[in-house]
Formats: structure tokens, C-alpha cells, sequence
């Protein structure tokens, strides 16, 4: 379902949800809206750094209107924002629209 291959997988509040608590790699998922400017000026650069930490980490992006419950459920406050995931946790989190290099240092320093 979700691939290591370097690209970004669209994701439902199910796949969200079992992919945060039971995938076996690192996943960065990106929280974000159709309408908000700085998610779409980070969109191309997340792709980047999925292409960067290819078959490292797992990326993945979630629409927080769609599914009000999990931005609730997370206390998300402002967008886009990223959330690591190892094991089952939440290890960090990364606000605002950042370049590739910093969201691929943001994954290798806390993995």
C-alpha cells in the first residue's frame, strides 16, 4: 500500500491510522489543505526529499479537512505540517513549509 519507492501516497483516515501505528519504516506524513499557498510551494519539495530518503522512510500526505477527526485527534493548530512516525510513535514534528533538504535532515535526525 504505502511504498518505499520515493513517491508520496495520498492517504485515507484507515490507512493513516494503521500505517502510523504498524509500518515497519520510518513515515513522514505531510498534514495539508487543497487551499492553503504554503502546502502547495512545500508539495514539490516533500516529493523531493520521498525521493532523496528513497526506500528509508515512507511519505505520505493527508487532507485535514477531509478528516477533521485525526486533525482534532492530534491537536493540529496550523498547516502544512509534518509528523515523523517510527514504531508505532510520534518522534517529532516540523511546521511549515520547509525544502526538501530540511525535511530529508528533519527524518534522518530523529530516525
Amino acid at each position: 500500500m504505502l511504498l518505499a519507492g520515493g513517491d508520496v501516497t495520498s492517504i485515507d483516515a484507515q490507512t493513516h491510522d494503521k500505517a502510523t501505528r504498524f509500518d515497519g519504516l520510518p513515515l513522514i506524513v505531510d498534514y495539508r489543505a487543497p487551499w492553503c499557498g504554503p502546502c502547495q510551494t512545500m508539495a514539490p519539495e516533500f516529493a523531493k526529499a520521498a525521493k532523496l530518503l528513497r526506500f528509508k522512510a515512507r511519505f505520505a500526505k493527508i487532507y485535514t479537512e477531509q478528516y477533521p477527526a485525526i486533525s482534532q485527534r492530534l491537536q493540529i493548530r496550523g498547516i502544512p505540517l509534518l509528523i515523523l512516525y517510527a514504531k508505532g510513535q510520534e518522534l517529532a514534528r516540523l511546521s511549515g513549509a520547509r525544502p526538501a533538504s530540511d525535511i530529508a535532515a528533519f527524518v534522518r535526525q530523529h530516525n
